[in-house]
């Protein structure tokens, strides 16, 4: 049983002959249906159906020659329509199953993010065209969690706001610099980093650590696309799940300036969430390739 089910909206899926039912029903009902060649005998194959809007579970597989159908794997997902990065992505196969994971150097965050690739079947037909890379394409990435907790904003006034927002750029500036080399912005940036872990040293002892960190987005655990992230909530919304009519709150966070969307179960989110608020919890990380012209593809 995936354990990302329950985020949108199957908590109470417990049972395989109820899981079996579902993905069979994905796999004849299904009106998002995506193929293309995996072999000279056999064709991959993706079946997707909504649950709610832009919500719900793929299954993947192959078709044999005798045009039977293997399952494969499946997961839940959650399609964003927010441009979260315009950076280059980099693809590469899981090793257990046809399934692929992209990884995105976006100095916003500091750490290369690496997702679940959802448009999997498009890559593939990519790949196989033998036309990579493609330039061009920007990246829409959405989460699905599992357990997280609302938290009050950091008080700011307009002149603190504008400040840290000067910082903000003029570090970008410095990150883009060191990536390129330049010696001086690496010195800058060790030296910045100095001054940050001093401070907070320093402050530790009187004040609470979320009063001293606005947001944050750090690998969690040991499978590389799932995070631990401090997030503030630009907009939240309540949906249902059209099969079980469980609630998921639907949120679009900004961490760093990355901006995607996110989705929760309402009975696994401690708190209300409200815009101006933060969230704080664990993720599993997905991502869709905006490829140009995907949709001749």
């Amino acid at each position: 049983m995936h354990k990302y089910l329950r985020a949108i909206g199957f908590g109470k899926l417990t049972d395989r002959k109820e899981l079996q039912k579902l993905l069979t029903d994905i796999v004849v009902n299904g009106k998002d249906r995506a193929y293309t060649s995996n072999g000279e005998k056999t064709l991959l194959a993706e079946f997707g159906m909504d649950f709610a809007e832009g919500m719900g579970v793929a299954v993947c597989g192959e078709f044999d020659e005798d045009d039977k159908f293997t399952y494969d794997y499946y997961y839940p997902y959650l399609r964003g329509n927010i441009i979260s990065s315009e950076e280059d992505v980099t693809v590469e196969r899981h090793a257990a199953q046809e399934s692929y994971a992209g990884i995105c150097d976006d100095f916003k965050v500091g750490v290369s993010l690496i997702f679940y690739l959802q448009n999997m079947i498009p890559y593939v037909k990519i790949q196989n065209s033998g036309i990579l890379p493609v330039r061009g394409t920007t990246l829409t990435l959405t989460a699905l969690s599992t357990s997280g907790m609302i938290m009050m904003p950091i008080m700011k006034t307009e002149k603190d706001m504008m400040k840290s927002r000067r910082s903000f750029l003029a570090r970008n500036q410095l990150i883009n610099a060191a990536r390129k080399g330049d010696e001086e912005a690496i010195e800058n940036l060790t030296l910045e980093d100095m001054d940050t872990y001093t401070t907070i040293s320093r402050r530790i002892h009187k004040e609470d650590v979320f009063s001293l960190v606005d947001t944050y987005f750090m690998p969690h655990g040991i499978e590389c696309d799932h995070y631990s992230i401090l997030a503030e909530i630009l907009e939240c919304n309540l949906i249902k799940n059209r099969a079980t009519e469980e609630e998921i709150y639907v949120m679009t966070l900004s961490c760093n300036d990355l901006v995607f969307e996110m989705c929760i179960n309402k009975e696994d989110l401690y708190g209300e969430p409200v815009a101006g608020r933060r969230f704080k919890g664990n993720i599993w990380l997905q991502g869709f390739i905006n490829f140009p012209n995907e949709g001749n593809l």
